[in-house]
């Protein structure tokens, strides 16, 4: 008998879908665990994983080499706020050699970094890393249609018709695009600053919807990603990580469970909030 399969037999306790057990160890959203178990690279016990399967504390999951293990209460996820500045991927690969976001984290252990949504190489402001790929698909997932908020930057200053454009809707190459709202914000020169707010993460959807209506975007900034806004004493480059108490305000907020076993006050850069109180 193997020794996975020893241990297996010990008293069974609560248990939970595999696919939820992979993606809240921080391997990825639930669909990608789903792929990875149809792609034989998952074990239960030593036997090939199906999707929908239920394991408990007392099974052992494997992925590859790595163990993975079901807790009878699930840890809190870490979240971790990040100030993007111009000038990096978010990516860990790059052929080009650009600065990845991912060389400014800190390490983590048995888990990684996701990001919720990407800003491009241009774009800086405010990026949302987690353990949880659960949180990460939820805040990601269309059907959430979570606000996203931006200050825009461009050169001219929108008239009534292009105003009333970008909220009814502008048709890109992938679809229809729209604001939920679009607010003047001041602006000196020939730059002018507006604040808006769209519903989806589609690549470069902003810079694009002003492109169609003539307008150069010269800075795109993000300020809030759902109920989690940037923090204002944040400087470019750095990061601050949420304690529990925000974590599950933000899991709550989600439609998540908030139930989870604590975890240590993090260490932060500032004390400065990050989820926005309505």
């Amino acid at each position: 008998m193997s020794e996975d399969s020893k241990r297996a037999r010990a008293q069974p306790g609560p248990t939970q879908k595999l696919q939820k057990v992979l993606a809240q160890a921080g391997l990825g959203s639930r669909r990608e665990m789903e792929a990875l178990i149809q792609a034989g690279q998952v074990t239960v016990n030593g036997a090939p994983a199906r999707i929908g399967a239920r394991v408990g504390p007392t099974d052992v999951v494997r992925v590859g080499s790595r163990v993975v293990r079901a807790r009878a209460r699930e840890p809190l996820p870490r979240v971790l706020l990040y100030h993007k500045p111009e000038g990096e991927i978010v990516s860990r690969n790059d052929p080009a050699g650009r600065p990845s976001v991912f060389g400014r984290l800190p390490q983590l252990r048995g888990s990684n970094w996701l990001p919720v949504g990407r800003l491009d190489f241009n774009t800086c402001g405010l990026l949302i890393f987690t353990t949880s790929g659960e949180m990460a698909n939820r805040m990601m997932h269309p059907r959430y249609e979570l606000e996203r908020e931006y200050a825009v930057r461009v050169r001219g200053r929108l008239g009534e018709q292009q105003l009333q454009h970008l909220r009814r809707g502008i048709r890109l190459d992938d679809g229809m695009a729209r604001c939920e709202t679009v607010e003047f914000q001041g602006g000196e020169g020939a730059n002018r600053w507006y604040r808006i707010v769209v519903r989806e993460g589609r690549k470069r959807m902003v810079r694009r919807m002003f492109a169609e209506l003539g307008l150069t975007v010269s800075r795109l900034m993000r300020v809030r990603f759902g109920s989690v806004s940037l923090p204002p004493r944040l400087k470019r480059g750095q990061h601050v990580e949420l304690p529990p108490r925000e974590i599950r305000q933000l899991l709550a907020s989600l439609g998540l469970n908030a139930e989870h076993s604590p975890i240590p006050e993090p260490r932060r850069t500032q004390r400065t909030p990050g989820i926005r109180r309505r």
